[in-house]
């Protein structure tokens, strides 16, 4: 598609937060950035608008094996990052067909254009904590069992092994990035974590009726009474931020060889912290504004999930930098400027 001599990368779910923050990384590192745009009459380019005459979009998805292997065999690029899929573990439980088809069937029909049109393309597929589902084991590393606990990461299993047994069968250079839970202020409200970011800014800044910020889902972050509603309190996480992670996931696709690599901090909170952080970072008491619903509450729990990151640190050098106060500051004060 072009004669430049830069590198050339595909990244799939380019706008949603992680696709946005990697494409920043690699178009200041030089890259020529493709990124695989779902076709409508209104393109949504999302969290990459700001970048949209710097991206070279490519209309398609993850369903269409043969839109796939056209783009690749065309384009021959040297990275590919698989970031596309139904990415909330809520939903998968609402659409469990529609999460297994693109987020791991969707991976699948990826290795298979690069095994036929594009071999030499270095694939990079986002993995996730929830592998780990009810774990025994804590923290989590690269060799600890898969045992994987709602539909999400069912679907994340199959792409994650599909990674492994293609890279063996085929010489396919597939890593994978086992990452534990990552956010910032473009993450979707959907996600516990910018839920409570938006709700204790609505809270502050005194928001009713339909001022109430609204989540990707539909329904408002504050119920009818003015309360965020949450579920299981106790679920315990390690939380990093999205822009450190991206830098995991391209130091991955530079190893002189494909493998997996658990990323992550190491360290471990529970959702409790999360409210308790982000309201007293605006002078509120958490237990006064959040109620617990059974709508939340999922039908198994996974963790606690926490990770041991020493391997990508002792191999490529990578370790989280923004602490979780920090992290959650930073939603806060993104969501308190949006809504202000």
């Amino acid at each position: 598609m072009t004669n430049s001599k830069k590198k050339q990368a595909v990244i799939t779910g380019i706008t949603g937060q992680d696709g946005s923050y990697l494409a920043e990384l690699l178009l200041e590192k030089d890259y020529e950035v493709y990124g695989l745009l779902r076709r409508n009459s209104n393109p949504s380019y999302g969290n990459v608008s700001h970048l949209r005459h710097q991206i070279k979009f490519l209309f398609g998805d993850l369903s269409d094996p043969a839109c796939l292997s056209m783009y690749l065999a065309k384009i021959q690029p040297d990275e590919i990052y698989n970031l596309g899929a139904q990415s909330h573990v809520h939903e998968s439980w609402l659409q469990p067909l529609a999460t297994a088809d693109q987020t791991g069937l969707g991976a699948l029909r990826i290795y298979e254009a690069v095994r036929n049109t594009s071999p030499k393309s270095r694939v990079y597929q986002a993995s996730t904590s929830e592998l780990f589902g009810e774990t025994t084991q804590t923290p989590q590393n690269e060799n600890t069992p898969i045992h994987p606990a709602n539909p999400y990461a069912a679907a994340k299993a199959l792409a994650h092994f599909d990674a492994q047994i293609y890279r063996k069968s085929f010489g396919l250079f597939i890593s994978t990035g086992i990452l534990f839970n990552h956010e910032s202020p473009r993450r979707s409200p959907d996600f516990v974590t910018r839920k409570i970011s938006l709700a204790a800014a609505a809270i502050k800044l005194g928001l009713k009726g339909s001022r109430i910020p609204i989540s990707q889902g539909g329904k408002p972050v504050l119920n009818s009474d003015g309360k965020l509603e949450l579920g299981n309190l106790d679920a315990k996480r390690d939380w990093g931020f999205a822009g450190d992670y991206v830098e995991a996931m391209w130091l991955i696709l530079q190893h002189d060889k494909p493998d997996d690599f658990v990323v992550a901090t190491g360290e471990i909170h529970t959702i409790k912290d999360l409210c308790e952080t982000s309201f007293s970072l605006i002078g509120l008491n958490w237990q006064d504004h959040v109620v617990i619903s059974q709508e939340w509450v999922r039908p198994t729990e996974t963790g606690p999930l926490v990770g041991d990151y020493s391997k990508i640190k002792k191999t490529l050098g990578w370790h989280p930098k923004t602490k979780f106060k920090d992290l959650m500051k930073m939603m806060l004060d993104a969501d308190l400027a949006r809504l202000s």
